[in-house]
């Protein structure tokens, strides 16, 4: 897909820079470039400006110039954009947008100016649309120095040139040009300066320099090669975008067709054994899902309290997502400990995928979590030495009856408190199945995407993302420490909240 944007914007720059060569030169040498002494605060100022010259750009793009004002949090801005008229839409534009990126290096003072060769970009805190000309900031820009003799008596010609153009200019009331022996001139400039050094720059040329025609381009109409390099543009942009969004639209159609054969294989697993519920049981055995019934609630979705119509009291999870990978995860958890019993293991009784919403009932624990009894001194529950070492234990002979006495090997890969339930006896229970794996027997470890909770992972599981019962031993390790301290392993906080700190200290 990133190839793709860079095959986009190449070409498209390519033909941007052959439409615009194919018109007289953007001119935008910069000539002159002022920035005010007054500075303000930048974080007011700045989005307005930015805005400001969004708006005069669009002003530019329509007339070829523009003036606009605006007031934002008790900041004004007036501002002013013009190209010379000899200038092509495509070129004055290409102008504007010099003028426009270099123009900002004055923020954040309040007021800048900027002078290219083919156009004029001005800011300012006050309006100066009617301002007579300050001779006293002219500037004039000289070239280089002559190095041959054409030069003899240049100034009489520049001056004789001059009155040509000065009455060709007010005869049409804009833009004035001559081309006088060797020497071009076009409008009104001051020159003297710099026909001291015979210069061929400024204003005046011993080439031309202006695009002919010009003036009815400006005037509203566009260069057929400005207008073909913009048909061809528009049309590989559109053939490159709709490209791209058939790309994406046959991924999105062929996940969605595997999600909908996974369901499929798994609800009809499902309904040809003794899981399938029916969403109306769960939804009545809950009381509709009533909050008071709510044991908890995880990544996945909430716990609710359900008593179906036998009298059986359950734990009924709602999830809440509906994607790939919540297919996957509710997949795993329904094949993998099904069949699965063990004292130390939450049994899943049953699932309900045809509803709205599918939902997973397992047999209720009624101490809820260890994380609430553990740390929540509210709870009124707290632990005696007796029953933390029990539930140690409990937690160890679940994990091994996964890892060594089921029919295949399964990591839980997240092992944390608030995933281990604790029943009236106060027995450990491991629960949420929906990150395991499972692998062969001949298979020292399986290589998958990292998963897990941060502070439970083992470091080298974080480093290379080969999955072993490790993985599991390391998250039991942090949750004995836990219970043993009372204390939560906090890695997002200091250093010293952390359990795995202090025991290497």
């Amino acid at each position: 897909m990133s190839i793709l944007i860079w095959v986009v914007f190449t070409v498209t720059h390519l033909l941007l820079c052959s439409a615009s060569q194919a018109d007289a030169a953007p001119r935008i040498s910069l000539a002159g470039q002022y920035c005010g002494a007054v500075r303000t605060d930048p974080s007011a100022y700045i989005p307005n400006f930015v805005k400001e010259m969004e708006t005069i750009g669009q002003l530019v793009d329509a007339h070829l110039w523009g003036t606009y004002s605006s007031s934002t949090n008790s900041t004004t801005i007036y501002s002013l954009a013009q190209c010379m008229n000899d200038l092509s839409k495509t070129d004055c534009l290409l102008c504007f947008a010099e003028s426009r990126t270099k123009l900002p290096s004055c923020l954040p003072a309040i007021s800048g100016r900027i002078y290219l060769d083919g156009c004029f970009l001005r800011y300012d805190n006050y309006s100066f649309y009617e301002e007579s000309v300050d001779g006293g900031s002219d500037r004039v820009v000289c070239g280089s120095r002559a190095v041959d003799g054409r030069f003899y008596n240049f100034s009489g010609k520049v001056e004789e040139a001059v009155g040509v153009v000065v009455g060709r200019a007010e005869g049409v009331g804009g833009l004035g040009w001559r081309r006088w022996r060797w020497v071009v001139v076009v409008v009104v400039v001051v020159v003297v300066g710099c026909l001291h050094w015979g210069s061929v720059g400024g204003l005046f040329s011993t080439t031309k320099f202006w695009n002919e025609g010009a003036q009815s381009v400006a005037n509203g109409g566009s260069s057929n090669g400005g207008i073909i390099a913009a048909i061809v543009i528009a049309a590989f942009a559109f053939c490159m975008l709709s490209l791209f969004g058939g790309c994406v639209g046959y991924k999105r159609l062929k996940r969605m067709k595997q999600e909908r054969e996974n369901l499929g294989r798994l609800s009809s697993a499902v309904s040809k054994s003794n899981l399938n519920f029916k969403y109306e049981t769960l939804e009545k055995a809950t009381d509709y899902f009533d909050p008071s019934r709510k044991l908890g609630e995880g990544g996945a979705g909430s716990v609710f309290k359900g008593i179906l119509p036998d009298g059986r009291v359950v734990g009924v999870k709602r999830l809440v997502f509906n994607t790939r990978q919540w297919v996957d995860e509710f997949f795993n958890e329904v094949n993998l400990i099904s069949g699965i019993k063990h004292k130390n293991l939450v049994q899943l009784l049953g699932c309900s995928i045809e509803g709205p919403e599918s939902l997973l009932v397992y047999e209720y624990v009624v101490n809820r979590s260890l994380d609430q009894v553990l740390f929540d001194r509210s709870s009124g529950h707290f632990l005696t030495w007796q029953q933390r070492y029990n539930i140690i234990v409990g937690i160890a002979e679940g994990l091994a009856y996964l890892h060594e006495g089921s029919p295949t090997r399964i990591i839980h890969r997240d092992i944390k408190c608030s995933n281990i339930l604790l029943d009236e006896n106060m027995t450990a229970k491991i629960a949420d199945f929906g990150l395991a794996r499972d692998f062969a027997l001949d298979k020292s470890h399986i290589s998958t995407g990292i998963a897990g909770t941060l502070g439970y992972m083992a470091p080298e599981y974080l480093v290379r993302g080969q999955l072993t019962e490790k993985a599991d031993v390391y998250s039991f390790g942090v949750l004995v420490l836990e219970i043993v301290c009372g204390r939560r392993n906090t890695v997002f906080m200091q250093e010293s909240s952390s359990i795995l700190q202090t025991v290497k200290l």
